[in-house]
């Protein structure tokens, strides 16, 4: 049975992770310090081959026995997280990374990081192509996660090229499903909470600029094509369907049958304009892309996560 072994396994994306290698026939071994991460994501798991690790990346990682593949999902990945835990963020990205790696060097195992579509920053290249170097500014509020995973980025094909580490990296565009909290801060889990509690939707600057979102279970099994692939370069998983803030409102409304009405309010500072995935790549070398598109998706969600847990209790009350 192989091992893998996945940091950041509680989180929204790692917990599906996590179910998805159990189903694969792998022991997982999930690793997580539970600062954004939830027991709760994780609860349903009943299996033996499961086991749950407290601990923080930061710090050395060292487990007993073979492992295969290590799936390094650790990181503060919203907005309201990134910028509470600043230099928690920084630190994950570059000694998390780096123990991460040794890990993998040490087992001898293939090695997958989760990168992000913010490497990109604000780009000037529309859609984003992982040839595209970006457009990033290190110094703003959300250069603190931008840049974190830039130099996770830099430090895996480091590992590669010098010690011979066997990497991957995936840059992960919006995604979206069950186990999102209400309060993370994200257009989709903030929409549907506000509509189904007859609040306004609160849609920065005026809503035109756009966002690509992916239902979790393709970007899975996205992930795990690549995982089993020989391919080291980075490559993109997402959906390529874009929509305009405003247009994510609008279809939250309607899906939720809510009587909610449309505010705008200030644009955050360096909120990228366009988000769209050239998923050729993905589709050239692991014959993946996505199959859900927005509306059947945000139909899944609403149906597969209880009321109480889109509507989420505000962690500041």
């Amino acid at each position: 049975m192989p091992t893998s072994v996945v940091t950041g396994g509680a989180g929204f994306l790692g917990s599906h992770l996590c179910e998805h290698l159990l189903r694969e026939g792998h022991r997982v071994i999930c690793v997580d310090n539970l600062d954004t991460g939830s027991l709760t994501n994780i609860e349903q798991i009943r299996d033996e081959a499961f086991a749950f690790v407290n601990h923080d990346v930061t710090r050395h990682l060292d487990l007993p026995g073979p492992v295969d593949f290590v799936f390094h999902f650790a990181s503060p990945a919203s907005p309201i997280d990134y910028l509470r835990l600043p230099l928690h963020t920084l630190k994950v990205g570059a000694y998390g990374t780096h123990n991460a790696l040794g890990l993998a060097k040490f087992k001898r195992a293939r090695f997958l990081l989760a990168s992000t579509s913010e490497v990109y920053g604000d780009p000037l290249e529309h859609p984003q192509r992982e040839t595209y170097w970006g457009n990033v500014n290190p110094i703003g509020p959300r250069g603190v996660y931008d840049e974190a995973k830039r130099y996770a980025e830099a430090l895996t094909m480091a590992y590669h090229r010098q010690q011979g580490v066997d990497t991957a990296i995936v840059r992960i565009f919006n995604t979206y499903g069950p186990r999102m909290r209400a309060f993370d801060g994200r257009a989709i889990p903030t929409f549907i909470r506000q509509a189904l509690l007859d609040q306004s939707l609160t849609v920065f600057g005026d809503g035109s600029q756009t966002r690509s979102f992916c239902y979790v279970d393709d970007l899975i099994v996205g992930i795990w094509a690549l995982a089993t692939s020989g391919v080291h370069d980075p490559v993109n998983i997402g959906n390529p369907e874009e929509f305009t803030l405003l247009e994510l409102a609008t279809r939250v409304i309607e899906l939720t049958g809510s009587q909610s009405s449309i505010v705008f309010e200030s644009l955050p500072e360096n909120d990228p304009q366009q988000r769209r995935p050239d998923i050729s790549r993905a589709r050239e070398l692991l014959g993946w892309e996505p199959l859900t598109g927005l509306d059947p998706g945000l139909r899944l969600l609403l149906e597969r996560t209880a009321r109480h847990e889109l509507i989420g209790r505000n962690p500041t009350v």
